[in-house]
């Protein structure tokens, strides 16, 4: 499994050349919220626009780096066209509080987790009731539910079917440090 936040400010380099095209700032997801692609710093010259790269021109996700197929996968983008991302978007997955259809609070989104390997569907979450709790308690790991459909990722807030506290388990502190432990 792979968490958005080990892919944060990870260079991103073009395989053919070796050139280094950037760093990941960000991640954006489509309208059902799989993973469309990665946005890139874009320096100060491209204060109107965004350099990003679709997922699908990504070909590994290593401890160390983000390999691309090639320069030209890398594409200028307006802001406004990456609507949902994980934290700099108009819709800001992290920090979204997740609620059950009963209305019981299990935390705020501080990372999320999918499989390079079968899709860019979210697989999970890491939750999060802030800096104290997480000090005291550690932080939560909810997998997603099997029906993404039981699943309503809104624009303020999750919502997950009810029993969904009973998978909570709890993450490692080296989870929070490594980006490929799985939880």
């Amino acid at each position: 499994m792979i968490r958005i936040q080990h892919l944060i400010g990870l260079p991103v380099i073009e395989v053919d050349s070796g050139k280094q095209v950037g760093h990941v700032k960000d991640a954006w997801f489509d309208e059902h919220w799989q993973l469309d692609g990665i946005v890139l710093d874009a320096g100060r010259r491209f204060l109107s626009a965004m350099k990003a790269v679709l997922w699908r021109e990504v070909l590994v996700i290593g401890d160390d780096a983000v390999l691309i197929m090639k320069e030209s996968s890398v594409s200028r983008m307006k802001p406004h066209n990456v609507q949902r991302s994980f934290h700099t978007g108009a819709i800001r997955l992290k920090d979204l509080p997740v609620v059950t259809v009963h209305g019981e609070q299990l935390g705020r989104v501080s990372d999320v987790y999918f499989d390079e390997l079968q899709g860019t569907q979210i697989v999970g979450y890491e939750l999060t009731d802030g800096f104290i709790a997480d000090l005291l308690e550690g932080r939560k790991w909810l997998p997603a539910p099997q029906d993404c459909d039981a699943v309503m990722l809104g624009e303020d807030v999750i919502i997950v079917p009810a029993g969904s506290e009973a998978n909570l388990e709890p993450v490692a502190v080296s989870d929070l440090n490594i980006g490929r432990n799985e939880p």
